[in-house]
């Protein structure tokens, strides 16, 4: 799947736009297989992807929630690769209250991105990452992730990348 999310501020928590207090963050594993009917269910809450998707192909979907909250501030599905050392993200979104420049929270995308570095850290694939972008994208993830081609919309982070995302956004790990 194609990598839709603009990245709008790498921060060390999320930034609220109207007030600018900035709030910590959280990530959760989603235990439970989302099925189709909640796939839906999101999709009528403003969701724009099927979420069930991910998890049919064995990909793994963590949650974005602020410290003590249980709304979701966004998602990402992706699969460690370990044969092959990376992890490869196949989709990222924010909830529909923080997409845009005028969505609620800043740096929920960056976030999202810092989680699956973190991840891939962690299983021992040195937190390279790898995703598909949208062609109009591809620039935009160069400059705000660091992230480097395979081909035309392939891309990766890798360690150096990857660190500096983890540094920012998980500083008590780095």
């Amino acid at each position: 799947m194609e990598i839709d999310i603009q990245i709008d501020s790498l921060t060390n928590c999320l930034v609220c736009r109207e007030t600018g207090e900035q709030l910590d963050t959280e990530f959760r594993l989603v235990l439970k297989t989302i099925s189709k009917k909640d796939a839906v269910a999101l999709q009528r809450k403003g969701w724009k992807f099927d979420w069930s998707i991910p998890h049919q192909h064995d990909y793994e979907v963590y949650e974005l929630l602020l410290k003590d909250d249980t709304q979701v501030q966004g998602m990402i599905a992706l699969k460690h690769i370990r044969d092959q050392f990376y992890t490869h993200v196949d989709i990222v979104e924010a909830a529909p209250e923080n997409i845009g420049h005028l969505g609620k929270y800043k740096g929920v995308g960056a976030h999202l991105f810092a989680i699956a570095c973190k991840l891939s850290w962690d299983v021992g694939n040195e937190g390279y990452v790898q995703f598909t972008a949208k062609t109009n994208l591809v620039e935009h993830y160069r400059e705000t992730l660091g992230a480097r081609n395979i081909d035309s919309q392939k891309m990766f982070i890798d360690s150096y990348g990857a660190l500096k995302l983890i540094k920012t956004y998980f500083p008590e790990e780095a």
